[in-house]
């Protein structure tokens, strides 16, 4: 392979530093910006056509140039053996394999081969002919590149027929190029986080390193060197036990792979659908999937292998497994605990213990679950509900008051009522009759069994039977009763009659007693 010369100004200089100031070929490799072996050539080809510094007079740019590559355009080509470049890019793409290893078995194969920094140097200049985010080794498995296209594809509504437009995702690897992609019908963080799942599920596998934009999606806060992650995005690294890197603010070379997968993205998936109609972003993305396919299929020409080959063979082998279940993406948030010891998240209300009163506590919101945390530990987790001003209770959280109450079903206090006794339990009865809401009827109820804990079953049964006998059933009643002792009294024969109609004492004056 011959060596691209550098230009003449530049072959001047090294002559000028080596001959005439004394440098050594190091010290002017550096000077000069080229390899140390490149300018051990030109001073070894200025010595055997007996050029030193200064130049002769008369000697133009030209003559120089013919004097030192003559002898070179004339000789014969050279028979040292060629290494496979493909092979070598493939085989530096391997954990552990540098290219001091690769030309140490070149060597032992090829006696008579170049010398290490020759052999250098020739890859990087056959390198230099790829496309430039070819030209980057990047390690088999090691880093997947995500963003969103710059350009957007129309779809069809399919519940309102209105039009829309979708932006495509795309995730694409750093050793084989292999990429993914799929359309979306908005930036949000929820697709976002879709994105990565699906395109992990698309891969087989999982990669060491994920490398997005500094996206506010997905980076809080876009810092050089320690950018901030959204909390969502952190849970999905967790889960997949990847490394989140963002590119670097003002580095472009962290992003090229990345924005080269998303302009061939742009040429090969979205610019020959883009004539086509689609109702539902399903189909359109069904479209996509075929010429998704096509794209890793189709050969690249530098590297005469197709995506989905140097995939296979560099990429896929070195992916980690899959976790069991799919990441399902929180929302997180923060909300402050209300007096009635619940938070709010779109207008429904969720318990948390009661000793939280008034604190600040975050949220995290799937599509099922609905969890709480204090000082980073779950305090509380219910199942989702989308029931507008409603509430989801825990007996757990309530404060032991609230919560004696709530144990307290009706059937409890109906049982506990006839272990009291026959006149209690009819009594109870007669409150569920006469009261007009159920809550109502339990409140009275529950009042009044729990006159016994203070006044004893059968002082509660005597007091039962005389307002049964004088037609009151009302919990003040009963306690009016009990407190001013008319239980010890003897009832009279017979019953009073009912009041006269008209009358306003409708209670009858055992209420008021």
């Amino acid at each position: 392979m011959t060596r691209r010369r550098i230009p003449v100004r530049k072959i001047k200089e090294v002559l000028r530093l080596r001959f005439g100031l004394g440098l050594t070929e190091r010290q002017v490799a550096r000077a000069v910006n080229i390899g140390s072996s490149t300018v051990n050539d030109y001073v070894a080809r200025a010595k055997a056509a007996g050029i030193t510094w200064p130049l002769p007079e008369g000697l133009d740019d030209t003559e120089l140039n013919r004097r030192l590559f003559t002898r070179d355009e004339n000789r014969a080509p050279s028979t040292r053996a060629v290494p496979d470049w493909k092979v070598v890019r493939s085989e530096l793409a391997q954990k552990g394999v540098t290219r001091q290893l690769l030309w140490e078995e070149y060597l032992a194969n090829a006696p008579g081969a170049y010398s290490y920094s020759r052999f250098c140097e020739l890859y990087r200049e056959w390198a230099a002919q790829l496309d430039p985010t070819m030209r980057l080794d990047h390690k088999a498995g090691e880093r997947v590149f995500v963003d969103y296209t710059g350009l957007s594809i129309s779809y069809l509504d399919a519940e309102t027929g209105q039009p829309k437009e979708a932006t495509l995702f795309v995730a694409a690897f750093g050793a084989s190029n292999y990429t993914y992609c799929e359309a979306q019908a908005d930036e949000s963080l929820p697709n976002w986080i879709a994105g990565h799942v699906n395109a992990f599920e698309h891969f087989g596998g999982v990669p060491e390193i994920v490398v997005p934009d500094n996206l506010k999606t997905g980076v809080t806060k876009a810092c050089r060197y320690e950018p901030d992650l959204n909390p969502t995005y952190h849970e999905l690294a967790m889960h997949y036990g990847v490394a989140v890197i963002p590119a670097r603010v003002r580095a472009p070379r962290d992003k090229a792979k990345v924005e080269s997968a998303v302009q061939v993205v742009e040429q090969r998936v979205m610019a020959p659908l883009r004539k086509d109609l689609f109702v539902g972003i399903g189909t359109l993305n069904a479209a996509i999937r075929v010429h998704l396919e096509t794209l890793n299929d189709r050969t690249m020409r530098h590297l005469a292998a197709s995506r989905r080959e140097l995939f296979a063979a560099i990429d896929q082998p070195a992916l980690k497994a899959l976790p069991d279940r799919a990441f399902e993406a929180g929302v997180w948030g923060r909300a402050t605990v209300g007096i009635d010891y619940h938070v709010l998240h779109e207008w429904h209300a969720y318990s948390v213990p009661c000793e939280l009163i008034h604190q600040e506590v975050e949220t995290r919101v799937t599509l099922r679950i609905v969890e709480i945390y204090a000082s980073g530990v779950r305090v509380a987790s219910h199942r989702r509900s989308h029931v507008r001003g409603g509430h989801t209770t825990l007996n757990e959280h309530m404060p032991e008051s609230h919560r004696q109450y709530m144990e307290w079903t009706p059937e409890r206090v109906a049982e506990r009522a006839a272990q009291i006794g026959p006149n209690t339990a009819a009594l109870i009865e007669a409150v569920a009759v006469a009261r007009e809401h159920p809550v109502q009827a339990a409140r009275s109820s529950l009042g009044i069994v729990r006159l016994a804990d203070r006044y004893s079953d059968e002082r509660l049964e005597a007091a039962a039977r005389r307002a049964l006998h004088f037609g009151v059933n009302s919990y003040k009643a009963i306690r009016n009763i009990l407190e001013s002792g008319l239980d010890a009294l003897p009832l009279e024969a017979n019953p009073p009659d009912s009041p006269a109609r008209g009358s306003h004492n409708v209670r009858g004056r055992e209420y008021y007693t």
